[in-house]
């Protein structure tokens, strides 16, 4: 406490400048940190609880890997490639965001800038949050790392780890770099007016193309794996579901930059879809299937999830009960032109619903899938081609015939069974407390 009786953290400093609003900042924190959550434990957690036990191990050691190997991308390089100044209409210059005066200064996005039509009347200045940006660095950075999560996901069961290992860092590169730009950082779709409020286009949108074509590339599970895939761990899964919903408060209330109204009603927004979704799939799994499916709950909660990201902060909460219940491609259809210019004030941004030029909106919402599904469809291509020449894109049949124990040597549990290689000395001993051995029944083939 100073002679001031104010405390020194809340006074002007070098570590408190002026310009920095520390509920913004630890708003902005917590979100990132909410984000970060969804990956690891969340996804990793309900990985290696949706797959069968032989593949427990590697699902969610995938996952990890991915999130630790963005990290270390985007502060050597990605970061700036997706948000620092401009090179190309689709690309950032890259360079490392590492440094002290880059990091400790205040945030900045500098191709943010939204122009006129004439192409040189700014219409809205460049983003510039109250807080440093270190802050803005973390939080993008695990908006990049649960892309690479979520992908994992269509490859669980057959990709070779080595082979993710490359995938990763290139995908980063190529792909995910050109969307962030594009859309959020300053680039051609976002100067054209295209909306994404919170990565319904650079996050899900590439994450499942770019899944669905390395799939194609890698091929399908082994055939034993195709006919009996049950979830080793239901709780388990539940457990990562919960974070991955409870953590898309940072998701969609950190798009704004700020504690604001916009954050306040993405988060609402965000709950009232999802809830709604995961509803309406339970119905429907019971309608069809006679039976309510937690599995099914499940995949309806991550649909309205997906859903209402890209217009969490900009459509309305009847609007979100709809896409609930719909779930399909509506920022362009229910976009509402007061909350669009709350969150970026760009003229004749609304949705078709409300006419006037919402027909065009839709257009551009239209052109802006179209661009992010053939860049990331030939990029993950090229890619999947280049790994391959280097290390085989999938497992050999043998450890797609075991599973955990044949690529890590490690088991999710201390029980034998499918996933672990046979072992008559292994499993024709039992070792006692005192370390001798007593005989127990040879077991004549292990279990499929």
């Amino acid at each position: 406490m100073s002679a001031s009786g104010v405390p020194l953290a809340y006074q002007g400093s070098a570590s408190a400048p002026e310009w920095l609003n520390k509920g913004d900042n630890a708003w902005q924190l917590t979100a990132a940190t909410l984000v970060g959550l969804q990956s690891f434990p969340g996804l990793v957690v309900l990985y290696g609880g949706v797959v069968k036990k032989k593949w427990a191990v590697n699902s969610a050691f995938m996952a990890l890997y991915a999130f630790a190997a963005v990290w270390i991308c985007w502060v050597t390089w990605a970061y700036n490639m997706s948000f620092g100044d401009k090179l190309i209409p689709i690309w950032g210059k890259a360079r490392p965001a590492l440094n002290q005066g880059f990091l400790v200064g205040q945030a900045g996005l500098p191709a943010t800038a939204h122009y006129h039509a004439d192409g040189t009347t700014i219409e809205t200045p460049a983003a510039e949050p109250l807080y440093p940006m270190a802050t803005v660095v973390y939080f993008q950075c695990v908006f990049a790392a649960i892309t690479l999560v979520l992908i994992a996901g269509s490859l669980l069961g057959r990709m070779s780890f080595l082979a993710w290992m490359l995938f990763v860092p290139l995908w980063l590169t190529f792909s995910y770099t050109v969307g962030a730009f594009s859309v959020w950082g300053g680039g051609f779709l976002f100067q054209w007016g295209v909306i994404d409020y919170c990565g319904g286009y650079v996050i899900h949108l590439s994450a499942g193309f770019a899944g669905f074509t390395a799939a194609y590339w890698v091929g399908p599970r082994a055939q034993r794996d195709r006919e009996r895939f049950p979830p080793n761990n239901i709780l388990f899964t539940l457990t990562g579901a919960g974070l991955l919903w409870m953590g898309w408060a940072g998701f969609n209330g950190g798009g704004p930059y700020a504690a604001n109204t916009v954050a306040s009603m993405s988060v609402l927004n965000t709950n009232v879809c999802t809830a709604m979704s995961l509803i309406v799939w339970t119905c429907l799994d019971v309608i069809f299937f006679g039976k309510p499916s937690v599995v099914g709950a499940v995949q309806g909660m991550i649909t309205g999830l997906v859903c209402i990201t890209p217009a969490a902060g900009v459509v309305q909460g009847w609007a979100a009960l709809v896409m609930g219940v719909l779930a399909g491609l509506l920022t362009g259809l229910l976009a509402d032109p007061t909350l669009c210019n709350l969150f970026l004030p760009v003229t004749n941004s609304q949705g078709a619903f409300y006419g006037g030029v919402g027909g065009a909106q839709f257009g551009k919402q239209l052109a802006g899938a179209l661009f992010v599904i053939g860049w990331n469809v030939a990029v993950t291509s090229i890619i999947c081609v280049a790994v391959n020449a280097v290390v085989p894109l999938r497992m050999p049949e043998d450890k797609l015939l075991v599973g955990d124990d044949a690529v890590h040597g490690e088991e999710a549990y201390a029980l034998w069974g499918d996933g672990e290689v046979y072992d008559s000395t292994k499993h024709g001993v039992d070792e006692t407390e005192h370390g001798g051995r007593a005989a127990v029944a040879p077991v004549a083939t292990p279990p499929n």
